[in-house]
């Protein structure tokens, strides 16, 4: 699998996840959005044995990093390489509309890919993604507010602001849940100096 394919797959289907829901008669999707960023900077020192690099940071300050020791392909790393950071974070939400299916909960799942022996570039690409199902306490059609318990059995009021969801406030019932997907993706490329 190629570095980039990763990434792609998984924004995609949390981007998606709200919408493929639809489909399914009990739940509504509620909201999805992708934030990303970039940055490309020069590798100024590599300590391949203590698994730490110094980057290039703003204004030529220096960034020490220390890597864990799955960071195998630094002795092909080299000063003056430059160094691409991406990073994806994206957060899908969709109405369960099953009344009182129990109690709330949350999964965590993550992954990796390292660069390949045939891509002499350290690199490689991570991703943390975090589900949690928010079950509906209270609703107050007037201030547009949910007010939320969390699987800590914690609440909290949120203030609805967009237009399109506050339409669908009427249509909620104490008891369902709303389940909220957060998704980032770390994506690290390298390439050596001409």
């Amino acid at each position: 699998m190629k570095l980039h394919a990763l990434t792609r797959a998984i924004t995609l289907a949390t981007v998606l996840s709200a919408a493929s829901f639809s489909v399914m008669a009990a739940d509504i999707p509620l909201s999805a959005t992708v934030e990303a960023d970039q940055v490309t900077t020069k590798v100024l020192a590599v300590d391949a044995a203590k698994h730490q690099i110094v980057l290039e940071g703003a204004e030529g300050r220096q960034v020490h990093v220390q890597l864990s020791d799955k960071a195998q392909d630094l002795g092909n790393l080299k000063v003056g390489d430059q160094v691409n950071v991406e990073v994806t974070h994206s957060v899908a939400a969709f109405l369960d509309t099953d009344v009182d299916k129990g109690l709330p909960g949350s999964t965590e799942r993550s992954g990796e890919i390292r660069a390949t022996k045939d891509n002499p570039n350290p690199g490689g690409e991570a991703y943390r993604q975090v589900q949690v199902q928010l079950k509906i306490t209270h609703i107050d059609l007037e201030k547009n507010q949910l007010t939320f318990e969390n699987p800590a059995g914690q609440s909290k009021t949120v203030n609805i602001e967009k237009p399109e969801i506050q339409k669908k406030l009427k249509d909620l019932k104490v008891g369902q849940s709303v389940v909220v997907t957060y998704t980032d993706i770390l994506k690290v490329t390298s390439q050596h100096e001409s």
